[in-house]
């Protein structure tokens, strides 16, 4: 009877499965004394209230989560304790609300720790300056080397980093960008802008260019001399050096004559 009763009610659970049927709670099985097996009723659920289930949980997530941005729009945001630049303040003893950096602050990427690098000048330039006096005035095209370096006391002469092949090809090709419209693609000081009645600067292969340090062509780049602008803001520093590097190839391509490069008593060629 016991086992009759248990496939019944096996076959009844299958039944109730497929109609959609749950149990409310886990069925409690009560063994007495007579093997007699209660199980609590069940309780039918529609498949389709669990599926109408799902779009209204996520519809309550939806608002849910909205509210957050709909609470952040307050007048409190436009009402900010600020103080805009270039605006008066009362706060501030000079009454301006835009305030100066701390003594000994440098913007990043404007770190200038490496003096000759970055200006041509030697480390020790004011001192230089001190002890020799007022520098010389610019040599003349038959000035003699001692004349030249002594016109030029604080140019670096020996660049800052090795000089490659890669860097060679980098100068020159800022070289023919920058500098070929005036000094020519040869530095023979032929460029276009000369030719059409623009101040003719001097040639590279000057014996006064040719002696003159590596510092004195960085110097000119980078502030500019005679009727040649300042080409800081154009050409970055590596960039310069680059240059100067390929100026000094096409010095070294050309010989000097040897009346221009024989040095006589007095400074005289």
């Amino acid at each position: 009877m016991w086992k009759s009763s248990a496939k019944k009610q096996g076959h009844g659970d299958t039944a109730t499965r497929r109609h959609g049927d749950v149990y409310a709670k886990r069925p409690r099985v009560s063994v007495s004394s007579s093997l007699r097996v209660d199980v609590l009723p069940r309780v039918s659920v529609s498949p389709r209230l669990r599926v109408d289930v799902l779009p209204r949980v996520f519809l309550a997530f939806l608002l849910f989560t909205f509210s957050f941005f709909v609470s952040g729009c307050r007048r409190d945001m436009q009402d900010q304790p600020k103080a805009k630049p270039y605006r008066s303040s009362s706060f501030f003893k000079d009454g301006l609300a835009s305030r100066p950096p701390v003594d000994g602050t440098v913007a990043r990427g404007w770190l200038r720790a490496d003096k000759e690098f970055y200006t041509g000048k030697k480390s020790n330039a004011s001192a230089a300056n001190t002890q020799s006096g007022p520098a010389a005035t610019t040599p003349t095209a038959g000035a003699s080397a001692s004349q030249v370096a002594a016109a030029y006391p604080d140019d670096v002469d020996k660049f800052p980093f090795p000089i490659t092949q890669d860097v060679l090809d980098r100068g020159q090709q800022r070289f023919e960008i920058y500098c070929s419209v005036c000094h020519g693609m040869t530095g023979e000081a032929d460029g276009m802008v000369v030719r059409r009645g623009f101040r003719k600067p001097p040639s590279y292969y000057e014996q006064r260019l040719r002696e003159a340090p590596v510092g004195h062509f960085f110097d000119v780049a980078t502030n500019g001399w005679g009727a040649m602008p300042s080409y800081a803001a154009q050409v970055p520093v590596q960039d310069r050096w680059a240059i100067i590097a390929y100026i000094r190839a096409l010095q070294l391509s050309r010989p000097a004559p040897v009346a221009e490069a024989t040095e006589t008593n007095g400074g005289r060629r």
